[in-house]
């Protein structure tokens, strides 16, 4: 990307249109492995690393601009300069740059949650679950959440708020809440929060389910997905009750009119089954043998009625959902990512997997690479790709931070894995 001749004195947020991200902006991270830990970079040609950091300060500059450009008063203007912030966040590790503009870039989040419409508040609400991405499991990702957490809640339970909005909160409220949140209680609050949304969905007393429209079937998708999403970090006894009150009103979902909705309620039974048998074996289920049936259905569905691809979609996913809570068996699936692979062989990680891959995208590959937070969530270790003379080179407080980040997460996970560790009589539901 070529350095600007004349830069105008202007900061981004002054100006009335903002640039969007390109994928040539972003294609700036094959200039190193791993950008956030590149502060020294060894490069034998002296003409390469002046060109590098040529391009590594437009690079920020562009970013900066971003930034002052969330307050812009055109709402384009701003919702392009989310956009183009989260682009960048998706496709790049930019840590250090990131934390030492945190309090700023959640301001802009929490503005444009305030005061936004529709596109503008979604484009928020993802950016806020990337930038919990990429500071990790620690006290910064943790204040962004604090921060957030109310506005969040208040637009998900506000009927009068703009549906793409509470989609998008649905959706973003879960991953952060995955990744922030350092109260186990206050993880199962937000699941309570989730489940007032997709319950709507469930059939009524007399048996008879509620008329609702696409747009609220997919909040209540979004809301049941990151429900699913917080199961995966329950302790057993709030697993427990859990079963106790969904297991028998989930299968109602099936019955949906809306093929997302659908996939989203198998999904998340056959997590349930896993998680569930992962403390008793010998778990087992009223009207078992008519949950099958209906799984069966779904994998070999016929209905003249339903969409080609949706009916192809459908089957596919209930082949896997129908094993799974048959034969507890699950298809695994192999994640390749530079020199590096790594297997999905549970619904607990498919579910996060997904979760991750729904905001990062096409750079999920490069997050599994360089994202230290994510790797530690998958249990891949330190990024192979930093060499031990890079890694003597970083600042010494920087990779303190990180090194705190992770060990808080490994151990909030440690914390809610422990009753997992022994079993749990979950009775029979």
């Amino acid at each position: 990307m070529p350095r600007t001749k004349k830069r105008s004195s202007n900061k981004g947020g002054q100006h009335g249109h903002v640039q969007p991200f390109s994928d040539e902006d972003a294609s700036i991270e094959t200039l190193s492995h791993c950008s956030s830990l590149s502060d020294v970079v060894s490069v034998a040609d002296e003409g390469a690393e002046v060109s590098e950091d040529t391009a590594q300060e437009d690079f920020q500059y562009k970013l900066k601009g971003f930034i002052d450009s969330t307050v812009d008063k055109s709402a384009k203007t701003r919702q392009s300069a989310l956009d183009g912030l989260k682009t960048a966040m998706a496709n790049r590790i930019l840590y250090e740059f990131i934390s030492e503009r945190r309090m700023t870039i959640t301001d802009s989040i929490e503005r444009c949650l305030k005061k936004g419409k529709g596109d503008e508040q979604r484009a928020a609400a993802s950016l806020a679950c990337l930038l919990c991405i990429q500071l990790g499991s620690g006290i910064e990702s943790e204040e962004v959440l604090k921060t957030l957490k109310p506005i969040f809640k208040n637009i998900l339970a506000d009927t009068s708020a703009h549906i793409q909005a509470r989609q998008a909160v649905a959706t973003s409220l879960g991953l952060c809440t995955l990744v922030a949140e350092d109260d186990i209680l206050d993880v199962f609050s937000t699941m309570e929060c989730f489940e007032n949304l997709f319950a709507r969905s469930y059939a009524k007393g007399d048996g008879t389910f509620p008329s609702v429209n696409p747009q609220m079937s997919q909040l209540h998708t979004n809301a049941l997905l990151s429900w699913a999403l917080l199961l995966t970090i329950c302790s057993g006894s709030q697993l427990k009750e859990v079963l106790r009150k969904h297991v028998h009103k989930l299968p109602g979902l099936l019955e949906s009119d809306d093929v997302n909705m659908r996939i989203a309620a198998g999904e998340t039974i056959a997590l349930l089954f896993e998680l569930a048998r992962d403390m008793d074996a010998d778990f087992e289920i009223d009207n078992y043998n008519d949950l099958c049936d209906k799984l069966s259905a779904l994998a070999t569905d016929c209905n003249k009625h339903r969409a080609k691809t949706d009916k192809r979609k459908q089957r596919s996913v209930f082949r896997d959902v129908l094993k799974a809570v048959e034969d507890g068996d699950f298809q695994s699936e192999t994640i390749r990512f530079g020199t590096e692979r790594m297997t999905i062989d549970s619904w607990v990680r498919k579910r996060t997997y997904d979760a991750f891959r729904e905001f990062v995208g096409s750079g999920m590959n490069y997050h599994l690479q360089a994202n230290e937070f994510i790797r530690d969530v998958f249990e891949l270790g330190p990024p192979i790709l930093v060499d031990s003379e890079t890694m003597k080179a970083m600042k010494i407080s920087r990779f303190e931070r990180h090194l705190h980040n992770s060990a808080a997460f490994k151990a909030r996970t440690k914390a809610r894995s422990k009753f997992r560790d022994k079993r749990v009589d979950v009775g029979e539901f």
